[in-house]
C-alpha cells in the first residue's frame, strides 16, 4: 500500500480546513484496496461543534461499513483519545499517521489493543501544525493543547 498516496488525500483536507480559518487536520477512510470511502477535516470551528475532528467527519462521510476491521484510517496527526475512540469502537484496523510528534494523541493504547499503527513522521505535516498553533494558540488551547486554559 502507497501510504503516501492515501495521505496526499488527508494534507489536502487539512489546508482546507487551515484556508476555512479551522483547524489543519484531515482525514480520509478507505478500503484494504485503498478506495476512498469518505474523506473530512476538522471543522470544529467552522460549524460551532466540538465533536467535529478529522476522522469523525471522514468516518461519517464514508457511511455505514459491514466491517471495518479492514479499514485504513489516514490522519495528518496522531488521533486524540477521541478519535482514538471512535477507532476502538468500531474496530478499524489499521491508522495511518501523518506526525505524531507535535501531539501524540492515542497511538500508543491503539496500538496495545492490536491496532497496527503506522506513523509516517511526515515533515510537511508538523509544519502545518505547527504553523497553525504558533498563529493561533488560542483555538489550539481550547481543545488539544492547554485543554481550554483560562488567562485567570
Amino acid at each position: 500500500m502507497e501510504y503516501g498516496r492515501l495521505l496526499e488525500i488527508a494534507l489536502e483536507e487539512a489546508r482546507m480546513g487551515m484556508a476555512e480559518g479551522g483547524v489543519p487536520v484531515g482525514a480520509p477512510l478507505f478500503d484494504r484496496d485503498g478506495k476512498l470511502l469518505g474523506k473530512g477535516r476538522n471543522r470544529r470551528i467552522q460549524e460551532d461543534d466540538p465533536s467535529v475532528h478529522g476522522e469523525t467527519d471522514a468516518f461519517r462521510k464514508a457511511g455505514r461499513q459491514r466491517r471495518y476491521d479492514d479499514k485504513i484510517m489516514v490522519t495528518t496527526l496522531a488521533p486524540c483519545w477521541y478519535c482514538s475512540g471512535l477507532i476502538r469502537q468500531f474496530r478499524i484496523g489499521t491508522v495511518v499517521v501523518g506526525e505524531s510528534r507535535t501531539f501524540k494523541g492515542g497511538i500508543d493504547w491503539l496500538r496495545e489493543i492490536g491496532v497496527s499503527v503506522i506513523d509516517l513522521d511526515s515533515d510537511e505535516c508538523r509544519e502545518l501544525l505547527e504553523s497553525f498553533i504558533e498563529s493561533r494558540p488560542d483555538v489550539w488551547n481550547e481543545d488539544i493543547g492547554e485543554f481550554g486554559e483560562s488567562d485567570d
